[in-house]
């Protein structure tokens, strides 16, 4: 079950029945991969912020030039009917109140220059995100915060794997009065818009369909990666994005025992969620303190003692196999 053979000379940090993490170079790793092999890649890489942050991000200057190596090999290693889910943040031009192109530039030269679709942008809503940045916002007053994400959904074809029906939402109290008793709510007959509203609107399908604006407020603070962290004494690490995000699109664009890869996978919250929804996952990361840290993910609570030395073994250059290891420790 383990995806482990798509990389067969090179050892991963750690290992669960289902994924494995690897700490290096995402694009000495990608280079190893078989082509073909992943159906789906979602990642948030490090930002083209103006302050540098300790996960380490390039500059706006070079973001593009940067972002494309990688691009380009991901395009190449995923299945026919994959895709590439990319969450990138905005960033001001430095010292105005002007807003940086390059978060626009990246579907432009994805799609004409590498060869990707556009198969639709999604916008990620964070209600609790703080207001920043801190001069335009909270000292001058002249902007609002900024609390969106792009998300853009690439593929590698025209019909990318994909299925709604994974990932309906619950009906509002009005659209259930509906289904209830349609004929009390509309007529069928064609609206204004010009949109055909027949009989069957009134239908229950199970849940609506969802919106490309992801509402998700970034609050997990409670997770068992956060505990032995705290119990460790180590850093959590500062950009990590709410579970539901990677759970959406893991619904959404893959089915069981798919491969899933994070190429900048920071604390590993896509390899967690890959693996409670029953998919095969991969996980690359350059920092090896971060990577030793996301093990903390896949360690059931109570086992602070085995966390620890699962911590240190990593960092000693131990690989380490988590259930068997499991297995031992309890």
């Amino acid at each position: 079950m383990n995806p482990n053979h798509l990389i067969p000379n090179i050892q991963p940090e750690y290992s669960t029945e289902l994924g494995s993490s690897f700490c290096g170079n995402s694009l000495d790793l990608l280079m190893a991969l078989p082509d073909n092999s992943i159906n789906l890649v979602i990642t948030s890489p490090p930002f083209a912020l103006l302050r540098e942050k300790d996960y380490g991000n390039e500059t706006q200057e070079n973001y593009l030039e940067w972002l494309a190596q990688f691009a380009k090999l991901v395009l190449k290693k995923l299945t026919v009917d994959g895709s590439f889910v990319l969450d990138i943040g905005g960033a001001y031009q430095k010292g105005f109140p002007t807003r940086s192109l390059y978060n626009f530039k990246i579907p432009i030269m994805f799609v004409e220059e590498i060869g990707f679709f556009l198969a639709e942008d999604f916008y990620w809503f964070n209600p609790s995100k703080l207001p920043s940045p801190i001069e335009w916002v909270n000292k001058r007053k002249i902007r609002v915060k900024d609390a969106v994400n792009n998300v853009w959904w690439f593929s590698k074809s025209e019909f990318p794997k994909a299925d709604v029906k994974n990932v309906l939402t619950p009906y509002s109290d009005r659209m259930k009065k509906l289904i209830d008793d349609p004929e009390a709510f509309y007529k069928p007959k064609k609206r204004p818009s010009g949109h055909e509203i027949g009989a069957s609107f009134g239908k229950d399908n199970g849940g609506a369909i969802p919106s490309n604006l992801l509402s998700i407020p970034n609050t997990e603070s409670n997770g068992v990666y956060v505990d032995y962290c705290n119990e460790v004494n180590i850093k959590t690490h500062s950009a990590r994005f709410p579970s539901k995000l990677p759970q959406f699109f893991i619904n959404f664009l893959t089915t069981k025992n798919d491969i899933v890869l994070d190429i900048f996978a920071g604390s590993n919250t896509t390899g967690e969620v890959a693996e409670k929804l029953d998919r095969r996952w991969l996980a690359f990361e350059l920092d090896k303190t971060f990577t030793a840290a996301s093990a903390f993910r896949f360690i059931p609570r109570g086992n602070f003692k085995y966390a620890q030395k699962v911590y240190a073994d990593i960092l000693n250059g131990k690989s380490i196999q988590l259930q068997s290891e499991m297995k031992l420790a309890l």
